[in-house]
């Protein structure tokens, strides 16, 4: 159980150093876009994005911990998590591009 609360305080962590701005450096892709790239994005959404992806895995971090190694329970949690990213990665791509 407390391995769970280590990583889910980590990603908390992190979404609040990615929300004031400080982490840009950890946002993949983002990192080693050229200038040219870095003004194609509107960053205040992308870091809101990248954020609540943050939170959310903090919270399947203590969900799985709770849940434990029983396949048949986590499966759906897991699949539900790709699909949520999945989603996350289409509004990277789309309502964090300036117009």
């Amino acid at each position: 159980m407390i391995k769970g609360i280590i990583f889910a305080i980590l990603f908390l962590i992190l979404a609040v150093v990615i929300l004031i701005g400080k982490g840009d450096f950890l946002i993949a892709g983002y990192n080693t876009a050229s200038e040219e790239e870095k003004k194609k994005v509107n960053i205040h959404r992308l870091r809101i994005l990248i954020a609540i992806i943050c939170v959310i895995t903090a919270g399947l971090c203590c969900l799985m911990d709770f849940i434990g190694e029983d396949t048949i329970k986590t499966l759906p949690v897991v699949v539900i998590y790709i699909a949520v990213i999945i989603i996350f990665i289409i509004l990277a791509n789309t309502w964090a591009k300036k117009r």
